[in-house]
């Protein structure tokens, strides 16, 4: 794979995504949460559900909290969890 070359500012920008990415995952589940609020189909459920568990997979949640959250499929139980790892953060 060939070497890339980025701009200051490009070096910059992508530095930023990376000091933010647990805020910008974090901002992810909370969207993901009002949306599988509205879904009105299964099929819509279902994949909001997996955007949620890879979002929690690479905010690294412990698997055992993972699990619950995924096994019980409740949108308040993982409301109250991206709650808890807002205040945890700092609410960034």
């Amino acid at each position: 794979m060939a070497k890339q070359n980025y701009s200051a500012y490009q070096k910059d920008v992508i530095g930023r995504y990376y000091e933010n990415q647990e805020t910008i995952l974090l901002q992810s589940l909370q969207e993901l949460v009002t949306e599988l609020y509205l879904a009105e189909t299964n099929a819509k459920r279902q994949k909001l559900w997996e955007r949620a568990h890879k979002a929690m997979t690479k905010l690294k949640i412990k698997p055992a909290i993972i699990d619950h959250i995924m096994s019980k499929a409740s949108v308040e139980i993982l409301a109250k969890n991206v709650t808890e790892w807002l205040k945890n953060t700092g609410g960034k």
